[in-house]
């Protein structure tokens, strides 16, 4: 769920050959502060906790844990192991323990205090944590005895969870397998019962969903090639059904640990208000400009729910449907249940606590569950740190939209560039004292036009300028 969305198939940016969208990227992340290389002092902490990690005395190596993560990934956060059980099913859930890794106050918590989170490029990654802790000892890598927190939580034969556990223990993944992969044994039934009962489950996960009025986005990845004429080209890649059967898995997780957390009235919540009316209207346009048939009745979440993902342009509406998800954010609380708990998307309480190796508000979760799961205290660390948890993460999370937003400018550009003085078919989505913002009917781009017109309007547009060095694309109502 929080995988970069822009795949480039260009040259790298520091290569000799690297073209103008290539360094527009390594110009973003100087502008940006975007620091790659971990400070010296961080990495000394680090090398002798990755030396030294302690293992838990609960020892669960005989669990034929795997994970499933996009190829090539080297931070795995998460491994399960699924079976049928008492009438439904057993789900356990494998999450790296970081905390065995980063002391509270050292230099290495500091550093991961103010990086906040892995922010993605699409040509390169700038980590949470040092690489010999986040692609090496603390990452779920088959064939590795590693710490981890083992959640152990019991669906029901409908999908609903009944009970849930969290715990210490050591865990040994036994293989890495990759979305394609799962997909591809599913679809020509070589799988085994694992990936299986991952289809079941996630299948049941996503009905209740469903029922539930979530909305839980699946994000296509925007995949930009550079083809013989010299000009970029963007096309969308629909997420596989395996990739939101386990996705299902780590909500799953997610609901269990908001509800450990409310018993116990201590933790930190991911919190989000339902979407504005407003914000509804302007997607509804948007789908009109796509042609895409969106009856008045249907609710919004059905309406993402059934688009079609091998169409470029519902994968388009998808990639769009971000603006209906704003105001997301944390709600620590610690002696009283806050008022606030519901993430609108899931449509339920829900705390993030299944990828601590790429974001910091985790790791303190992960704390706060297993310790009120074993009946014992919060660490004081951990209850001194919550209240600063939402600061840090809202000024992360604004860097990384401003860096995935201005890295989608760049390559809206780009694919544009070649195209400065024609004109194209439009709809209008949005007004305001600016102009007017519009969805090109054609090409899957949503851009600022200067001018004056009705939300709603079908228009035409000429676009005077594609720089993607300055990430800039304009145009003009024609």
């Amino acid at each position: 769920m929080d995988l970069r969305h822009i795949i480039p198939h260009v040259h790298p940016a520091d290569g000799a050959d690297a073209g103008p969208l290539e360094r527009a990227f390594a110009a973003l992340r100087e502008q940006m502060g975007l620091e790659h290389d971990y400070p010296e002092d961080a990495l000394a902490e680090a090398k002798p906790a990755v030396a030294d990690v302690q293992l838990p005395d609960r020892d669960e190596t005989a669990v034929p844990f795997f994970t499933i993560d996009p190829v090539g990934s080297m931070d795995l956060d998460q491994a399960m192991f699924l079976e049928r059980a008492d009438g439904g099913y057993r789900v356990r859930y494998a999450i790296a323990d970081v905390p065995a890794y980063v002391a509270p106050g050292g230099p290495l918590d500091a550093e991961t205090r103010k990086r906040g989170q892995t922010i993605y490029l699409p040509d390169i990654r700038v980590p949470l944590h040092p690489k010999i802790l986040s692609e090496a000892a603390a990452s779920l890598l088959a064939g590795e005895v590693r710490p981890a927190f083992v959640w152990d939580i019991a669906p029901s034969a409908a999908g609903e969870a009944v009970s849930s556990e969290v715990y210490r223990a050591q865990v040994k993944s036994v293989a890495r397998l990759d979305y394609e992969t799962v997909q591809q044994q599913i679809d020509d039934g070589s799988a085994g019962e694992g990936l299986q009962l991952l289809k079941e489950i996630g299948e049941l996960r996503i009905g209740l969903e469903a029922k539930r009025g979530g909305a839980n986005l699946p994000m296509p990845e925007q995949e930009v090639t550079k083809g013989d004429d010299g000009n970029y080209h963007l096309t969308f890649r629909p997420q596989l059904p395996a990739e939101e059967w386990n996705a299902q898995i780590s909500l799953l997780t997610g609901m269990a640990a908001a509800e450990l957390m409310l018993h116990a009235k201590v933790g930190i919540l991911r919190t989000m208000p339902v979407p504005e009316q407003r914000s509804i209207d302007r997607f509804r346009r948007q789908a009109k400009a796509l042609g895409v048939e969106w009856p008045a009745d249907q609710h919004y979440g059905d309406f993402i729910r059934g688009l079609d993902r091998s169409n470029p342009k519902h994968l388009a509406l998808i990639h769009d449907a971000t603006s209906l998800f704003r105001g997301a954010g944390y709600t620590p609380f610690d002696g009283a249940v806050p008022d606030d708990t519901i993430q609108s998307a899931v449509a339920a309480p829900y705390a993030h606590v299944t990828a601590p190796l790429r974001r910091l508000v985790d790791r303190f979760g992960l704390v706060v569950c297993e310790a009120t799961s074993q009946g014992q205290d919060v660490p004081g660390w951990v209850r001194e740190a919550l209240p600063t948890l939402p600061d840090i993460m809202r000024s992360t999370d604004q860097k990384a939209s401003q860096v995935d937003h201005a890295c989608t400018d760049a390559v809206e550009a780009a694919i544009l560039a070649h195209r400065v003085g024609e004109t194209f078919p439009a709809y209008v989505v949005d007004t305001d004292e600016k102009g007017v913002t519009v969805q090109l009917v054609d090409l899957a781009v949503t851009a600022k036009a200067a001018g004056q017109a009705t939300e709603g309007d079908q228009v035409q547009v000429k676009l005077t300028e594609a720089d993607i060095a300055t990430h800039t694309v304009k145009f003009e109502l024609a």
